[in-house]
């Protein structure tokens, strides 16, 4: 079964995110998707660990990995990770565009909202194309 979980840098706005997914109006749909929700606590993951050890993991676990992070410094950065160890079968990174309006804008928080219903409805086909930006 796949999961979901922030990265430790947008753990705020995932929870602006879960907010509306479990609200009326999208909750049947969330509730049809059967994702369990991840947390690094949950998992006993060390919120300063490598970002290549944390896509490795969300790989093996299945478990999409949303973010605000799209450095690419060093062979270690998220970047060069899925550059480098992407494959076809690989679940993609969700990356908040501008994650800092997901507090301040209602509007831009629900777009990010529906977009990554959109692609988790369709998951299989986005495998291994790295990264999504949302929305």
């Amino acid at each position: 079964m796949v999961a979901i979980m922030a990265d430790h840098n947008v753990e705020g706005h995932f929870e602006v995110l879960l907010r509306l997914w479990t609200s009326e109006t999208w909750q049947s749909m969330w509730e049809s998707l059967g994702l369990e929700v991840e947390s690094f606590e949950r998992l006993g993951l060390s919120h300063d660990m490598a970002d290549r050890d944390l896509w490795q993991i969300c790989q093996q676990r299945e478990i999409v990995l949303l973010t605000a992070n799209r450095n690419d410094e060093g062979p270690g950065s998220l970047e060069a990770t899925i550059r480098t160890l992407n494959n076809p079968g690989s679940l993609p990174v969700f990356t908040i565009a501008d994650p800092e309006s997901v507090f301040m804008r209602r509007d831009y928080a629900e777009r990010v909202a529906i977009q990554i219903l959109e692609y988790l409805l369709e998951l299989d086909n986005f495998r291994g194309v790295g990264r999504l930006y949302v929305p």
